[in-house]
């Protein structure tokens, strides 16, 4: 545990792959900013944000594991609700980014950002202000003229939990036995679900998925 440092943020980093995270905690020397952990699973990003509480915390979203880095900003937010999370990550479709936030994300930044960027994202959190990249902000403003046609946004969370099991290949018997309901109420909901998403074959379905961010790749 590095000693606190009078005036710097503090900033913990939370990523699966070791090389990548060093690399931003090279990106992110500055006067003003201090590393202070590195965690390489969602489960140590939870513990050493609640023994170290970092002023900010630089986020990835996939773990390759069960837990998600969305899982982490839940439990951390629902915990101390004015925690700083900044997510850092190569996926930015636009349902994904609108749920960073809606959850309590203070910006989103993808891999290929500008060094410089970054540490601005990591300011402005510090600061609990709001941090969109250009271009996100660019498609967030598009989503709110245009309407959004998620499934995140057309569905009750009900009705997306079946469609994302739909989408991962599990037939109506095999939903209703995860879910503890007869294979008519899941026959009926899949029906409901795919003529309000305007897909029927299972490829679209899953293709619908991962473009929403619901299923990776």
């Amino acid at each position: 545990m590095k000693k606190r440092e009078e005036g710097r943020i503090r900033v913990m980093l939370a990523d699966d792959h070791p090389i990548v995270m060093s690399g931003f905690a090279m990106s992110l020397a500055r006067p003003d900013i201090d590393v202070v952990a590195q965690a390489r699973s969602p489960e140590e990003a939870m513990e050493q944000h609640a023994a170290l509480q970092p002023d900010v915390l630089v986020l990835d979203i996939r773990f390759g594991e069960q837990l998600t880095g969305l899982d982490v900003a839940r439990g951390i937010l629902g915990r101390q609700p004015d925690a700083r999370i900044v997510f850092l990550t190569q996926f930015d479709q636009d349902s994904l980014v609108k749920e960073c936030y809606r959850i309590g994300a203070r910006a989103f930044i993808t891999k290929d950002c500008d060094p410089e960027e970054l540490a601005a994202a990591v300011r402005r959190a510090h600061t609990g202000e709001l941090y969109f990249m250009p271009r996100i902000a660019e498609r967030l403003a598009s989503l709110s003229v245009k309407g959004d046609v998620s499934p995140q946004s057309l569905l009750d969370e009900r009705a997306l939990e079946i469609f994302t099991l739909m989408a991962e290949g599990l037939t109506n018997a095999e939903i209703a036995e995860r879910l503890d309901v007869s294979s008519k109420t899941i026959s009926n909901a899949s029906q409901a679900i795919k003529d309000k998403l305007g897909v029927h074959r299972a490829a679209d379905i899953t293709r619908l998925a991962v473009r929403y961010g619901l299923l990776q790749p």
